[in-house]
């Protein structure tokens, strides 16, 4: 019998003014390291937008953007990596959003 595939997942959200600029920013930073994607979405406004961060195998970040901020789902193969990738991605972001930074995180495990 195999073991289940265990995950977690959590859903951030980081208000800001310019979030489509700062994820388009960790796309260019985080496409020299794996295979990012960027994709306006359908409503084309100039906040919209969709990521994703395939870190490993195991872990991915998909973060939408709107006008009003950055909605990130974070999923990982236990809750210590969410911790830590949540980090991650806090420092990275704030990082591109400096003259907003920091950002406030809220997360909810789901």
């Amino acid at each position: 019998m195999n073991a289940p595939n265990l995950t977690v997942r959590a859903t951030g959200f980081a208000p800001c003014g310019k979030a489509s600029r700062y994820v388009q920013q960790l796309v260019n930073h985080w496409g020299h390291k794996m295979a990012t994607t960027w994709a306006a979405n359908d409503a084309g406004g100039p906040g919209d937008g969709h990521a994703e961060f395939p870190f490993s195998e195991d872990t991915l970040a998909a973060m939408d953007t709107s006008d009003g901020g950055i909605t990130i789902t974070l999923t990982t193969p236990d809750a210590e990596d969410n911790v830590r990738m949540r980090g991650v991605i806090e420092r990275h972001l704030d990082r591109f959003a400096f003259r907003e930074a920091p950002l406030s995180y809220e997360w909810t495990e789901k």
